[in-house]
């Protein structure tokens, strides 16, 4: 989710990847699932004979509006390399309703990272199935499957893909991966493998959309220009879950006045819930400071004395930043937010700035260790797909799925910074020649590492030809995963089923 690259900007690595031994109790319908057929080391060759067999399942999910009767079909699809060597097998999920109807859209989802895999939208946004990750569920410790009522399965068929090196999706080997491990190869890889199977299940004609998280945002717009220029397929819209979008705004925001002042608001917004003021007129007040007062103060010689310290004081009022700490910063509170919440001995997340958890080194500029978020309740994900892929899909694999990976990300080629890297273009390409694609973008309020306010700054700066009544963003409570919350995930199906029905599908 952007981990190593953006999380902590250069603080903090990656941690060790330690999956959860979770039983995960696993509810609501389902198809038996079949054993895992044993491993013949005899003839096993290489790491692609761990992976999982093809299984397809008949399920049922009741909800408000009626059933909804859908296939789940999981498994893989293979990627030749040039020499039309076995390359990669590609691990996905996917799930049509019954009683094809040709118009109906289908939407291939992914996460980022890079070298995150599907489990995120896929158990927390928008698959039939969901688990939720709060007090209920011991943060992550005891997590239930649920049904989930909000499942965009409603409105549109969902094919959840893992990239090379995430889930259940390996490449040849070691070697091998290296052409995967790549802005430009990563995206040409999954176009590659969304084409195949648009063809393989006839849905040439569908209406197709691309659902992307963080990096999986910035991913997308590059998947779409793969899929028009290399395969010849066209999309209807792209729907984008807390994207990144540009690298120079996300990585420059203790010194760059207007990266500071975008990432303003989702410091004021953590402000405002943490201490439960937080309302959208409250909001919008703290947008029109930091693009006002708070990004001409950043921008100007600093102010002397007592001006300088009213200044401050603004700032300390709308962030709960100790006003000393704020003075002693200049203002540019982007540098030292996780760590200097005003809460004695506590850091707050970098993928929920509201979630302020105790600190293991409350003296620290940074904080130091696991983030509660990502190193903590979300990696439930992990084993409760493997339980829910076994119990409900019907598959199973001594392979291990791999939530995160540490080595594709540091690995990954960027075609020269990550900090410089951008999908603005790829995006402005996608409305220009294509006078009926649309976009969505979600975000959460409180989210600091990929805040809301860069995205609608970006689209800003396109001409309002190409957005006006084509590119949609909405905000809801919460962080980076803001969906984690039953009632934004609710709204946020909503919008996007609304979404859907206007571009036409």
């Amino acid at each position: 989710m952007l981990v190593a690259a953006i999380a902590r900007i250069e603080r903090l690595r990656f941690k060790g990847l330690a999956y959860l031994a979770l039983a995960v109790a696993l509810h609501c319908g389902a198809a038996a699932a079949q054993t895992v057929p044993p491993v013949d080391h005899a003839t096993q060759t290489s790491i692609l004979d761990l992976v999982p067999p093809d299984a397809t399942t008949q399920h049922v999910l009741s909800t408000s509006e009626g059933e909804l009767n859908y296939t789940a079909t999981a498994g893989t699809i293979d990627l030749y390399q040039g020499n039309g060597q076995l390359g990669a097998k590609v691990f996905y999920t996917a799930y049509t309703l019954s009683g094809r109807d040709p118009d109906r859209p289908i939407t291939f989802a992914f996460n980022g990272g890079p070298g995150a895999a599907s489990a995120y939208l896929h158990l927390g946004l928008a698959g039939p199935h969901v688990i939720d990750l709060g007090a209920e569920d011991g943060f992550g410790a005891t997590p239930r499957l649920r049904p989930n009522l909000d499942t965009w399965l409603a409105f549109t068929d969902l094919v959840f893909i893992d990239p090379v090196g995430t889930g259940w999706s390996r490449a040849q080997s070691d070697e091998a991966a290296r052409a995967y491990y790549g802005v430009d190869r990563d995206a040409e890889s999954l176009a590659r493998a969304i084409a195949i199977h648009i063809e393989k299940t006839g849905h040439l004609s569908s209406p197709k959309f691309l659902l992307g998280e963080s990096y999986g945002g910035f991913r997308a717009g590059k998947v779409a220009t793969a899929l028009r220029e290399r395969q010849g397929i066209v999309l209807s819209g792209i729907v984008m879950v807390s994207p990144f979008l540009e690298g120079r705004h996300i990585a420059s925001t203790s010194d760059d006045p207007l990266s500071a002042a975008l990432q303003f608001p989702s410091l004021a917004a953590a402000e405002l819930e943490r201490t439960g003021r937080f309302t959208e007129a409250a909001q919008a007040e703290a947008e029109r400071f930091a693009m006002t007062d708070y990004l001409l103060g950043l921008a100007d010689p600093p102010p002397p004395g007592t001006v300088a310290n009213g200044f401050w004081d603004r700032i300390a009022n709308y962030t709960g930043i100790p006003l000393t700490d704020v003075a002693r910063v200049r203002g540019y509170v982007g540098a030292i937010y996780a760590s200097r919440t005003g809460e004695t001995g506590k850091a707050l997340s970098s993928y929920d700035a509201a979630l302020a958890y105790p600190s293991r080194d409350p003296g620290a500029n940074h904080p130091s260790g696991a983030d509660p978020v990502l190193d903590g309740r979300t990696r439930a994900y992990a084993a409760a797909f493997v339980s829910y892929a076994r119990e409900k899909l019907g598959i199973g694999s001594r392979m291990s799925y791999t939530l995160l990976n540490e080595e594709a990300n540091s690995r990954w080629d960027w075609d020269g910074s990550r900090f410089t890297a951008s999908a603005m273009g790829d995006l402005a390409d996608m409305l220009a020649v294509n006078p009926s694609f649309q976009l969505m973008i979600l975000h959460g309020f409180s989210d600091p590492l990929t805040p809301y306010r860069v995205s609608e700054y970006l689209f800003e700066q396109l001409p309002p030809e190409l957005t006006a009544r084509r590119v949609f963003l909405t905000n809801y409570r919460g962080g980076h995963m803001f969906y984690s919350d039953p009632i934004s995930r609710q709204k946020a199906a909503a919008d996007a089923q609304r979404f859907y029905r206007e571009t036409g599908s």
